[in-house]
């Protein structure tokens, strides 16, 4: 089969934040996305171009148009915002994100009702059911498909830095699971989710896909749920890695890190330079090591097995991606990781406010809806 993929202007962005409902007075989780949808429909009937609908009713997703900066992306995403929390504020439901809500239980929470959705619970049955976890997408354009497979395999050796400064969901129905990303290890459950296969031809990436419809794996391409994918029908280079960030400055961050990381190794390309790869047992364990200790990571850096603390990994990286920044308008945001290595990542502050709360979930909860509030890290 043939996958065409769409023209797209270079290093264009997109991004998309799921978020939680969640009660004013309880914390819990609120069953009222339908209720959001329906309120903010256009009176054509047609969907709303920026908040979508998700796998569960506790949720709804908000997505930006095709921007060229962060700041144009991140405004697109506050007003979204601001147009939800009109219908929200008065059914006393707050909006909170982390990569899972720290108590809710999954067995609690209703599925939307679509047949897409009912397949892929019919499917997946326990595990299908147990994806109550929240994410950040960031969409990058890239102008020719050859390059599309080398930037991914790049990307690849970001992935702990990305995965350790997102981290966000230590708790999973009440308790700690001394994972700084619990979400990463959990989507990884479903089929054809986790990291990419690296291919080296875009034939590959089309035989790969022919095989998974032939055998019924798939029935299209978007079911391929890998932490980085291509999205051809966007043009698009799709970071799926960040576990749910509670608050806007962070998604910028994000998407400010992405966005330099894709331009950064699409430069290198047309420099003729080579770019940096990992063999995929190394990009396997570095996955590991950044869910389970997140900014205390030690990685692997090199082919050749070279490790360092992630942390100091990523102010080298920060340092070499200032010029790119500078050209992508997006300096500030991208300074924005450097309050997180400041301030410590989602997952720090949600157990040191537990710790100070003697174990209190509800007070997590408190803290995320604040951040959410805020607009920032608190």
């Amino acid at each position: 089969m043939q996958i065409p993929f769409a023209e797209s202007e270079r290093s264009t962005l997109g991004v998309e934040w799921e978020l939680a409902l969640v009660d004013a007075d309880s914390g819990d989780l609120r069953q009222v996305a339908q209720t959001v949808l329906d309120a903010v429909a256009p009176d054509d009937g047609d969907e709303h171009p920026t908040i979508k609908q998700e796998l569960l009713l506790n949720t709804v997703e908000i997505v930006t148009g095709v921007c060229r900066t962060v700041s144009e992306a991140g405004a697109d995403l506050q007003r979204s915002i601001d147009e939800i929390r009109a219908v929200t504020d008065p059914l006393r439901v707050e909006l909170m994100c982390a990569g899972t809500h720290p108590f809710a239980r999954w067995s609690n929470q209703r599925v939307t009702d679509k047949q897409r959705y009912a397949t892929l619970i019919d499917r997946t049955q326990w595990w299908g059911r147990q994806m109550l976890i929240y994410g950040v997408h960031v969409h990058v354009g890239i102008e020719r498909r050859d390059k599309v497979l080398p930037i991914l395999r790049a990307m690849l050796t970001c992935y702990p830095h990305l995965q350790a400064l997102s981290a966000s969901s230590p708790f999973w129905g009440g308790k700690d699971t001394g994972y700084a990303s619990n979400r990463a290890l959990m989507f990884q459950q479903l089929p054809t989710a986790g990291l990419p296969f690296q291919f080296d031809r875009w034939q590959d990436l089309e035989r790969y896909t022919a095989d998974m419809m032939h055998t019924g794996v798939i029935d299209q391409f978007d079911e391929i749920r890998w932490d980085l994918r291509p999205s051809p029908r966007l043009g698009t280079l799709e970071m799926r890695i960040c576990d749910g960030a509670s608050n806007l400055a962070e998604v910028s961050a994000f998407a400010a890190l992405t966005h330099c990381l894709v331009e950064h190794f699409s430069t290198m390309l047309d420099e003729g330079r080579e770019t940096p790869a990992l063999p995929p047992w190394f990009a396997q364990e570095n996955k590991w090591r950044s869910a389970r200790y997140g900014m205390d990571a030690i990685i692997i850096t090199s082919a050749r097995g070279d490790e360092e603390l992630v942390t100091d990994a990523v102010e080298k990286l920060l340092t070499e991606l200032e010029p790119t920044a500078e050209r992508l308008r997006c300096s500030d945001e991208l300074d924005g990781i450097r309050t997180i290595l400041r301030k410590g990542a989602s997952y720090q502050r949600q157990r040191a406010v537990a710790r100070r709360n003697g174990g209190e979930l509800d007070a997590v909860v408190n803290a995320l809806v604040a951040e959410m509030r805020a607009g920032r890290p608190l």
